[in-house]
């Protein structure tokens, strides 16, 4: 497949952009000629890949990390559609959190990563299109490859996205946890699933899942498959700074499921509106891009995924 690299310098700390040479080298050596466009800032991904499919490539990889990976993701589309079903989407995971990766079990390392563009072996892939109010007071559209969620999941989000992550994914997301249990307060929402009946309810976070994992290794939704046309829904209600101290083992090895605050459920689309009028917000693959009200909706095989 003719291959485009759409690549973050700033992934992996810097190393990224440091490392070029010999990254695209060994690139160059794995898939022979391939195109490729480093970001500069926030969506720079989603306008070059769209570039490169406009321009006939047919695999898009991501090299970075999750946000990376989200940016690209929008680029595959244009006017609400696809601009080619059978182009693939490819990843170089080179990010802080590293999420998405984690549901497949790919590793870190760069030859494993060209093994898996090498091969021919593609499989359909959901997309999660949101519907939503941006920073900027808004309506916007944003499309997610992992995970859309709101409540005090957006506040960590805010808080690693402004640390320097020095300390690496799993610490920076755990003290991120911590002060964001610190700040937030749980919110009344009013939820609807596929055109159902409302209901308010109190949440804690509330995540909107096609792949399995967030927060640097939290096992949110462990029965979510990327091609089965579903959203895995895991809502989290009554739980504070006190529980994450005690109990986070259980975020990670997802026994979460099993507590008395968390419910699960499977769906198409999910709308949700804060009841009080008061700011709810969104983490969308590790970036907050805005607030409620919102309209997820799945897009079943939209595009393919190179694995």
């Amino acid at each position: 497949m003719k291959t485009f690299l759409v690549v973050n310098p700033r992934s992996a700390n810097g190393q990224t952009g440091k490392r070029w040479a010999e990254i695209s080298a060994q690139v160059g050596r794995a898939l022979g000629d391939f195109g490729h466009g480093f970001t500069q800032g926030g969506m720079d991904a989603a306008r070059i890949a769209r570039q490169a499919l406009l321009d006939g490539y047919e695999c898009i990889v991501a090299v970075g990390g999750d946000g990376t990976l989200n940016e690209v993701t929008n680029g595959f589309f244009q006017d609400g559609q696809a601009l080619n079903p059978n182009a693939a989407l490819g990843l170089i995971p080179r990010g802080t959190g590293g999420d998405f990766r984690r549901t497949f079990g790919w590793e870190l390392d760069l030859a494993s990563s060209l093994e898996r563009l090498r091969s021919d072996a593609t499989e359909p892939f959901d997309v999660g299109r949101l519907d939503f109010v941006d920073n900027d007071g808004k309506p916007a559209t944003r499309y997610f490859a992992n995970i859309a969620s709101f409540g005090v999941s957006a506040v960590v989000a805010q808080e690693v996205n402004q640390s320097s992550k020095a300390l690496g994914g799993h610490l920076s997301f755990m003290w991120g946890t911590l002060k964001g249990l610190v700040k937030y307060s749980e919110r009344q929402v009013r939820l609807s699933v596929d055109g159902g009946p409302e209901e308010v309810l109190g949440i804690t976070a509330v995540a909107v899942a096609n792949g399995r994992y967030f927060g640097s290794g939290m096992f949110v939704a462990p029965d979510a498959v990327t091609h089965d046309g579903l959203f895995d829904v895991t809502l989290w209600s009554g739980y504070g700074l006190s529980d994450f101290v005690l109990k986070s083992k259980g975020v990670y090895n997802g026994s979460h499921v099993t507590w008395k605050g968390t419910r699960r459920l499977r769906c198409r689309t999910l709308r949700a509106e804060p009841v009080d009028g008061g700011d709810v917000f969104l983490d969308v693959d590790g970036e907050t891009p805005g607030r409620l009200p919102c309209t997820m909706t799945l897009m079943p095989g939209a595009i393919r995924l190179k694995v």
